[in-house]
């Protein structure tokens, strides 16, 4: 059987749990992070659930013979999806997962004041990038292709909604991700000690008004 692309099934809880397990197989800067995390579910309620259950949409999929073995997941408005995040979302599972002690500097306990801080809306470059992106494959579905065209498969869906750009950020321990995301397009946003923001632009910018003295 070939690997195809498709939508992701909502209505399908298996389909869920593979999202969740891939999140975490993925989830060490590319590499199976399943021995950092106590709550095999926690990665994915950060990085894969909020993508599933409130923008499905935007939910690919690639599937082999043995199942599901890669997604992409987004949204194309990340200011409006991180406000319903904070309304549907977030109040949950800050219950569920309470703070954790100053001193934990866990795995666990940073993803857990993840889910208590929300989403980072203070990037200067949303007006022109505001969709954003997670990107996840297991081993035996890379090095052939898919991530292109799940990557094609998600920016056309961005493009038929006009949305001008798409932003993500990228771990400086995973340079085969950021090699992947140059080589589709994706330029440097902002650069940071713990990797970068980077972007990609989908429609022309818009020239800026010209006024006429009358």
């Amino acid at each position: 059987m070939s690997t195809v692309i498709r939508p992701y099934r909502p209505e399908n809880s298996e389909e869920l749990d593979a999202l969740y397990a891939i999140c975490l197989r993925t989830g060490d800067h590319g590499a199976d992070a399943s021995a950092r995390y106590a709550d095999p579910r926690l990665l994915g309620e950060v990085y894969a659930g909020p993508y599933a259950a409130l923008e499905p949409e935007l939910v690919f999929v690639a599937e082999d013979g043995e199942g599901v073995c890669g997604y992409v997941l987004g949204t194309g408005d990340s200011e409006a999806f991180a406000a319903r995040c904070e309304r549907l979302w977030w109040p949950p599972l800050r219950r569920r997962y309470p703070l954790p002690d100053p001193e934990d500097d866990s795995d666990s306990a940073h993803v857990v004041r993840r889910i208590h801080a929300g989403a980072p809306l203070e990037l200067p470059f949303l007006g022109s990038h505001p969709a954003h992106l997670h990107i996840d494959l297991l081993p035996r579905g890379q090095g052939h292709g898919l991530g292109r065209r799940l990557m094609e498969r998600f920016v056309a869906a961005l493009r038929e909604r006009g949305v001008p750009g798409l932003h993500l950020g990228v771990s400086a321990l995973n340079p085969r991700a950021i090699a992947f995301y140059r080589r589709f397009g994706f330029e440097t946003l902002q650069a940071h000690p713990w990797g970068e923001w980077m972007g990609l632009r989908l429609t022309p910018p818009q020239p800026a008004a010209v006024s006429s003295a009358g």
